[in-house]
């Protein structure tokens, strides 16, 4: 599972929020977390972690992590299977750690995520 294939979580109402937030974000800092999320996958896991794009929150809970300038962004993904990964959502960082607020929300649509698939196979 070295190198990773990262999809965007797609709600039952059809929101994908990470999409959502890269459509916020200036289009200079869009552009520079859509490279550090193809790095990640050309080169791997074990390079992200090297090269600080990727830190583990929780248990499988991770953090992309992107900066340009002093604008700090991060998205918070999980392991699916195999070497797909999901994005949850993305987010504007303004303090040193990550919030339980935004580690809750991913664990959330995490739940929400996993509940769907287990729909479509039973």
């Amino acid at each position: 599972m070295e190198k990773p294939k990262f999809d965007y979580l797609v709600r039952p109402n059809g929101e994908i929020p990470f999409e959502d937030f890269l459509k916020s974000l200036p289009k200079k800092d869009m552009i520079k977390f859509l490279g550090i999320i193809q790095d990640t996958e050309d080169f791997g896991l074990s390079v992200a972690i090297r090269m600080k794009w990727v830190k583990k929150l929780d248990d499988n809970l991770f953090e992309l992590r992107s900066k340009r300038s002093s604008n700090i962004q991060r998205a918070i993904y999980f392991h699916y299977y195999d070497d797909r990964f999901i994005i949850t959502h993305g987010f504007t960082k303004k303090t040193q750690n990550t919030s339980r607020k935004e580690i809750n929300q991913a664990i959330r649509l995490r739940k929400e995520f996993q509940e769907g698939v287990d729909d479509i196979e039973n």
